[in-house]
């Protein structure tokens, strides 16, 4: 059926199916001169645009993975942790195997994801990965070790926790003690899909947990900071002091103790 004979519905309805890819039909649309098939188009198009960038994002953040696919490595662990600067909780790392033909379009370091996008690449990332592995250090002892030493300790456990043991690391701006061989990347969650993966997995993880810990201290907002130094936070120390769960170590919550 031409697209000419064919209502605005059923146009729209061909263009959002995301199996579509037809061009000679879009090349007909062009021609069409009604002003909703123009729009519906123009949407089209945009988003087909949109599309590609993240393609292509994808392709530029997937460099490291298959320089190390080129030498031969199968599994690759991405490796990132999250809440080095809170004032409470704990520091949480996560390990991530993703296959090496998977596509998971939107990847980023999750600190620039809204909180719906890091949540719904959470699930996708969680349905295509070979192996997921969590490390969670307390605040009781990062304030034993000093958060640079849990943050590495968080990692350790996190690759630990693997049910797959990867055969190359590629690790957010440090090194772990482990003899698998390891290529440490500054701002690596915005430059390695498997450190990117990472860090939607500890983020979205370590800020569930800091939801549920505001269902018990619920004076400070853990479940809109995570722990972070907000207005809200250092608001409810100085109303009702301290929780159990803030690291005695970091100022401010040393003046409450």
């Amino acid at each position: 059926m031409r697209p000419m004979t064919q209502s605005i519905k059923e146009i729209k309805a061909r263009l959002l199916d995301p199996q579509f890819h037809d061009p000679a039909y879009v090349s007909l649309l062009r021609e069409d001169t009604r002003s909703g098939v123009k729009k519906l188009v123009e949407q089209y198009e945009k988003q087909q645009q949109k599309q590609q960038l993240l393609k292509d994002k994808y392709m530029e953040m997937s460099l490291f993975e298959q320089a190390a696919y080129a030498k031969g490595v199968r599994f690759i662990a991405g490796l990132d942790e999250v809440g080095r600067g809170p004032l409470a909780g704990p520091v949480v790392a996560a390990a991530v195997i993703l296959p090496k033909d998977c596509q998971i379009l939107g990847l980023n370091d999750s600190k620039q994801l809204s909180q719906k996008k890091r949540d719904d690449l959470f699930v996708e990332i969680h349905n295509h990965a070979i192996a997921i592995g969590m490390g969670v250090v307390t605040h009781e002892e990062i304030d034993q070790i000093n958060i640079y030493q849990a943050s590495r300790l968080a990692m350790k456990l996190a690759l630990e926790d693997l049910a797959i043991t990867p055969e190359y690391l590629l690790v957010d701006a440090m090194t772990i003690d482990t003899s698998i061989q390891q290529q440490s990347l500054i701002k690596g969650d915005a430059r390695s899909i498997s450190i990117a993966a990472a860090s939607i997995i500890a983020k979205v993880y370590r800020d569930n947990l800091m939801a549920d810990f505001h269902q018990t201290y619920p004076y400070y907002g853990f479940d809109k900071n995570a722990g972070y130094g907000t207005k809200d936070h250092l608001d409810g120390m100085r109303s009702h002091g301290i929780c159990p769960i803030h690291r005695k170590t970091f100022a401010p919550v040393k003046q409450y103790l």
